[in-house]
């Protein structure tokens, strides 16, 4: 996909757009398979066509979704992609107006329960996956001690480490590369 670097969102609409859990599960189909149809979206998501088609336009109209015509056999059929690699924010960029820092507050909060979903999914897989994937599945945790300039610094490495294995070129080695889901969180907190 060829986009453009990951968007900074700073409109609470955008944010009230990506604060449901099917349009997330959506623009997660598209950024792992890439272009889609709403019938391939559908499939991918148990869904209806006509419900993904509904949450489709949500997200195009708030600008995160685009077509691509390019890939289209005919008149009929419509593809959809992200606009952007992807998006983030900062709830801090929503302080100002209270019923925006709102739609910020749950916009984080229904990626968290996202993360946490997969998370979960991925414990609750049959013992045969679990088998297949040998060690490769981790968790980690640590406490630090940081001022928030090092947190910065911290959150900049990581997302450069993930940004590194996520745009790098696949080998032509035949193996087969299964999507894998990776997080992190560094959040100031107490134990």
């Amino acid at each position: 996909m060829d986009q453009p670097t990951v968007r900074q969102v700073t409109d609470s609409r955008v944010l009230a757009a990506l604060a449901h859990p099917l349009r997330r599960r959506l623009m997660d189909v598209l950024k792992v398979y890439g272009p889609c149809t709403v019938g391939m979206l559908a499939e991918r998501t148990d869904q209806s066509p006509a419900n993904v088609s509904h949450h489709l336009k949500v997200l195009a109209a708030a600008d995160l979704l685009v077509e691509a015509p390019e890939l289209a056999r005919d008149r009929r059929e419509r593809w959809w992609k992200p606009r952007n690699r992807g998006v983030r924010w900062s709830n801090t960029d929503f302080d100002d107006d209270p019923s925006a820092r709102v739609v910020a507050d749950a916009a984080s909060s229904l990626n968290l329960e996202r993360h946490a979903e997969l998370v979960r999914s991925w414990h609750a897989a049959p013992e045969e996956a679990h088998a297949a994937w040998g060690d490769g599945p981790f968790s980690t945790d640590h406490w630090l001690h940081l001022t928030p300039d090092e947190l910065t610094e911290l959150s900049r490495e990581v997302v450069a480490l993930f940004t590194r294995w996520a745009d790098r070129a696949l080998p032509d080695d035949g193996q087969t590369r299964e999507p894998v889901f990776v997080f992190a969180h560094g959040v100031p907190s107490r134990p």
